[in-house]
């Protein structure tokens, strides 16, 4: 069974922390729009939202988790035969036709920059063999990445009824997306030039989150008559990534600007744990030494209000009964981060050193002079 404690932080400043600014958050916006939900990337910790938890379509939304499952599963050099299924699709299209060869990398672009709908079709029986096939792999991310509300049927957004998300699901979605380069790469590049396929293509990206706001770094539009205008938008400034969702919003680009602004003027990160940090000390029978250090696996990074105090704490969870041998940079435990009560983050705890198994002999010896682990 693991042995549990509570420990207050390394530094003693951060466990009331109090961030003056020397000025005041603003007011949470007015959001219009049918969903709405800003998150911080690392925690997921929700910044503003309205409605978020309100199932909506999501138009070519939906083509973030179709980039997603593509990318990890194909090489950006694999070369997608299109099929003539994929062949005019309606709506926004890349053009492909029919037999077409064309990279992945090339049509991911197509994908999100000109949000093709026959390229998400083309992707997803490229990969998964079929559309259904594809939209079960769509699913199965979804429920790893927490966004329990959402349901997959196209990859393309195209309407169905049981096609749906949230804004906070998306906004998970988005965020689980661009920790990804590959994805970050394509989703922030403002045009593309092909260098695949019987034609060159040339594209802009739709997102004027890109160029209009400082710090944009993505992700996608999107619009059917059934969803209304949609946008996922993300954004970076001072080390903090905030990602947002607005489903069935006229206004789309504003009410994001007006999003990310309250959300960086009101928040700021706060690097509670880094990576490397030695958190707490290990007990081990049997080894060349009898204690080891525990270090944190990764940094934890949270979001906190600028100029309110907030009560954070650690707690430690490592593992009881190790024996020797124990190796560096095993897995001992873990340590995570709670602000106010609620779970911010978590890492990992590794062994800083090795604790080799003690020879029969060795082990007597340490008996008979009373300090065997």
């Amino acid at each position: 069974m693991n042995a549990r404690r509570t420990a207050a932080l390394i530094l003693a400043a951060a466990a009331l922390m109090c961030l003056n600014a020397g000025a005041y958050a603003e007011n949470a916006p007015d959001i219009a729009a049918g969903g709405a939900a800003l998150i911080e990337q690392n925690t997921g910790a929700v910044i503003c939202a309205n409605e978020a938890h309100k199932k909506l379509p999501m138009a070519s939304t939906t083509k973030i988790m179709t980039a997603l499952i593509v990318i990890e599963n194909c090489s950006l050099g694999d070369t997608v035969k299109v099929s003539p299924k994929a062949y005019g699709v309606e709506g926004s299209s890349m053009y492909l036709n029919a037999g077409e060869e064309v990279s992945v990398e090339d049509m991911l672009y197509g994908l999100m920059l000109l949000s093709g709908n026959d390229a998400a079709v083309a992707l997803a029986i490229h990969t998964a063999g079929s559309v259904e096939a594809f939209a079960a792999l769509m699913n199965a991310r979804a429920e790893e990445i927490g966004a329990h509300n959402t349901n997959f049927v196209t990859p393309n957004g195209l309407h169905d009824p049981e096609h749906y998300t949230t804004a906070y699901d998306l906004a998970l979605i988005a965020a689980e997306a661009m920790k990804n380069p590959d994805f970050r790469k394509i989703v922030g590049s403002t045009y593309h030039k092909t260098t695949t396929g019987s034609v060159i293509r040339y594209m802009k990206n739709k997102n004027k989150i890109l160029w209009q706001y400082e710090g944009g770094c993505g992700v996608k539009t999107g619009f059917t008559k059934a969803a209304g205008r949609c946008l996922v938008f993300a954004a970076e400034r001072d080390g903090m990534t905030l990602i947002g969702a607005v489903l069935s919003c006229p206004d789309m680009f504003n009410v994001a600007k007006a999003m990310l602004d309250y959300g960086f003027a009101s928040f700021r990160t706060e690097k509670i744990i880094s990576a490397g940090q030695s958190i707490t000390r290990i007990r081990v029978s049997g080894g060349t030494k009898t204690a080891l250090a525990a270090e944190a696996k990764d940094d934890i990074i949270i979001p906190v209000r600028i100029g309110e105090s907030a009560d954070i704490r650690t707690e430690v969870e490592t593992r009881s009964g190790m024996n020797a041998p124990v190796e560096k940079g095993e897995d001992v435990g873990s340590v995570r981060v709670l602000m106010d009560g609620k779970l911010v983050g978590e890492t990992r705890l590794l062994a800083a050193e090795d604790s080799l198994s003690l020879k029969f002999g060795q082990y007597l010896r340490k008996l008979l002079s009373g300090w065997a682990a």
